[in-house]
């Protein structure tokens, strides 16, 4: 089995929308070496690619298992979704590998009195959602709301945040992030 190293470096690079020049500068080499490796006229050394992709970054190991989809699922059925939560709160995401995407879908079931934890969340990126069903209480920093079906929310992740199912229903809600956080 032979690996497409120039394909590979191709697509990452392109998905951290990183020039040749700009990936060349931050690797220490000349971007004609970044272009002949993507065109697969010359073939690196380990060395050499550790040091390229430290200008990403991104590890030799992460580089190799990269498995490049030809051609990326579009639908999925209910029953397709990837669970990743766990009792009282399912999240259910659309998709089961998110490798090289940038926005996560989520369906969110909330049991009634669960919610995410006492202390609040905080990582990169922006998250929303819209209430289907139930009462959900989320809050971000020192605002707190109880929104209702068709209700929404919108902020970004960094700032300390919660949800908790409020009421004696379920709660459901479909959500995106971005990145994935899974």
């Amino acid at each position: 089995m032979s690996v497409d190293i120039g394909g590979r470096l191709r697509f990452i690079r392109a998905r951290q929308k990183l020039s040749q020049r700009e990936l060349a500068k931050r690797a220490g080499v000349t971007n004609s070496t970044i272009s002949l490796i993507e065109s697969n006229q010359m073939n690196p050394s380990v060395g050499a690619l550790k040091r390229i992709l430290d200008g990403i970054p991104m590890g030799l190991a992460e580089f190799f298992a990269l498995e490049p989809e030809s051609r990326r699922k579009i639908f999925y059925r209910g029953e397709e979704l990837t669970e990743v939560g766990k009792k009282p709160i399912s999240y259910r995401q659309i998709g089961d590998n998110l490798f090289g995407r940038s926005l996560q879908i989520l369906k969110e079931r909330y049991e009634p009195g669960s919610d995410t934890g006492r202390v609040h969340l905080v990582h990169d990126g922006e998250e929303g959602g819209i209430v289907i069903s139930g009462k959900l209480e989320v809050t971000v920093e020192d605002e707190r709301r109880i929104l209702n079906p068709g209700d929404a929310y919108y902020f970004e992740s960094r700032r300390p945040h919660r949800f908790r199912c409020v009421g004696g229903k379920p709660c459901e809600v479909i959500s995106a992030c971005t990145p994935p956080t899974f």
